[in-house]
């Protein structure tokens, strides 16, 4: 068994915290500043240009990349031979509160979904835990802003549900979202499970490189026709107008009931950020 001093994990997840939100993973920033070049579009090329000088400027003053900052969602594997010694939860809380606090990070968590009253330091974190064999501890820091979390969209479907209904909600929730996500987006799309499940998976593929497809081709090919369904429709980066609405299209599927076909979309706008550190 081995010992993991929860102190430890209050440390990552502050410094993840503060790192994530200065600076984009390198295969998003890769897709970013390549946009200029394969966009037609002059005014497009001339907004890629400026999301590339945002980025520059935040890493040369260590500023966050974005002013919202997110509610920091993050996926912990936790090692089945790993015994935490302290509370865990209440040391990823911890790790987000010195995170925001001393990284100088806006801190946007109200205390109440209606009544609202901000809690000041964006704690609690959204804390998906999963039991893993082995003895260590994955921790992935996804800081999430609701410019574009409030662009998301679920739908139950049935199984008679055609390849192309699901394309064209995909599309549908992009169209709608319209320039509110500041595209150029990555889209998270889930695909199976039950209503909780299908959503968790829409956010969990915001966390794969955007370098990298489904490594079942039949998805890949979904994920392909999907993103050419959304880069149709001529949003453009910031919503101006051009061919690069969205970077990426990300599925992820679970084995679902035989009367149902859920489908979650999670909008990430081009800051879609997260980093993962193993202890």
């Amino acid at each position: 068994m081995r010992e993991i001093d929860a102190a430890q994990i209050t440390r990552v997840v502050r410094d993840l915290c503060i790192e994530t939100n200065r600076a984009l993973p390198k295969d998003l920033e890769e897709e970013i500043r390549s946009g200029a070049k394969r966009d037609t579009c002059p005014m497009a090329q001339a907004i890629f240009g400026d999301l590339c000088a945002n980025l520059d400027a935040a890493r040369a003053l260590t500023l966050p990349v974005c002013q919202d900052t997110g509610m920091a969602v993050i996926f912990a594997e936790v090692g089945q031979d790993v015994h935490i010694q302290g509370n865990f939860e209440a040391a990823v809380n911890e790790g987000v509160r010195l995170g925001y606090t001393e990284g100088l990070l806006r801190c946007s968590v109200v205390a109440d979904p209606i009544r609202r009253g901000n809690t000041n330091d964006n704690t609690p974190a959204v804390l998906h835990t999963r039991l893993v064999p082995g003895d260590k501890i994955r921790l992935t820091v996804a800081p999430k802003g609701f410019g574009s979390e409030n662009m998301s969209r679920l739908k139950m479907f049935t199984p008679s549900v055609s390849r192309e209904d699901i394309i064209g909600f995909v599309a549908e929730t992009m169209r709608i979202a319209g320039g509110n996500p500041c595209p150029p987006v990555v889209l998270g799309v889930g695909i199976g499970g039950d209503f909780e499940g299908v959503a968790l998976l829409a956010k969990k593929a915001l966390c794969r490189d955007v370098s990298v497809h489904h490594p079942d081709p039949f998805y890949a090919e979904l994920e392909a026709d999907m993103l050419s369904a959304v880069n149709a429709l001529g949003i453009g980066p910031q919503g101006f107008g051009g061919d690069l609405t969205a970077l990426a299209v990300n599925i992820e599927t679970y084995p679902t009931h035989i009367a149902g076909l859920p489908v979650a979309v999670n909008v990430g706008c081009h800051v879609t950020r997260h980093k993962t550190v193993e202890l």
